[in-house]
């Protein structure tokens, strides 16, 4: 078998592990979020950082332009001089929770992107985010690390390639995000 043939083999096999009940339930957060007018805040680092980043557009764009509801998200991976800043002056373990605490309000979603689910500053912005009462989602994958268990509403990927797992993190954040955009109608 040919590397491709497998990799892309194993891929619909971590696709196939998704739990879609928990897909529904985060559009359903989603949902909320929006007709609540509640803030949405998506992190994560590398590769999660541009899966959140992508998603953040896709939420801004897709799943809002022309349509009387629209989303309040913001990916905290996009803030580069914010996260600089924070990483030269603090430490990198800050970059994630220290702009949680000016922005985040309790009965906002913080959503978290992590293949590992160890990422010391998105485990410490989740710690954060459920002492304010934020409803907290975590996307991971392997054994689910830390923030598996620490969040209100966990999507896990049980795949051990990291290349597969922001694979899926990715095929779970178009199906919610397309939702909205295929099945709700513009204004």
């Amino acid at each position: 078998m040919t590397f491709s043939k497998d990799y892309k083999r194993r891929l619909m096999s971590a696709l196939e592990a998704i739990d879609l009940d928990r897909v529904e339930a985060l559009i359903d957060v989603f949902r909320a979020a929006r007709d609540e007018d509640r803030q949405i805040f998506v992190f994560g680092n590398g590769g999660s950082a541009a899966t959140a980043n992508h998603f953040a557009c896709d939420v801004v764009k897709g799943a809002s332009y022309g349509r009387g509801k629209r989303f309040r998200i913001l990916s905290l991976s996009e803030q580069i001089p914010t996260l600089t800043a924070y990483s030269n002056d603090v430490g990198y373990e800050a970059v994630f929770v220290e702009p949680l605490k000016n922005f985040a309000r309790s009965g906002d979603v913080v959503m978290a992107i992590s293949g590992s689910g160890n990422s010391e500053n998105v485990v410490r912005a989740v710690d954060y985010a459920n002492s304010i009462n934020c409803h907290t989602v975590g996307l991971s994958g392997m054994t689910g690390g830390r923030l598996r268990p620490m969040v209100d509403l966990s999507v896990h990927v049980p795949e051990s390639h990291m290349g597969r797992v922001e694979d899926a993190h990715f095929f779970v954040c178009h199906m919610v995000c397309y939702h909205f955009m295929d099945t709700e109608q513009h204004s």
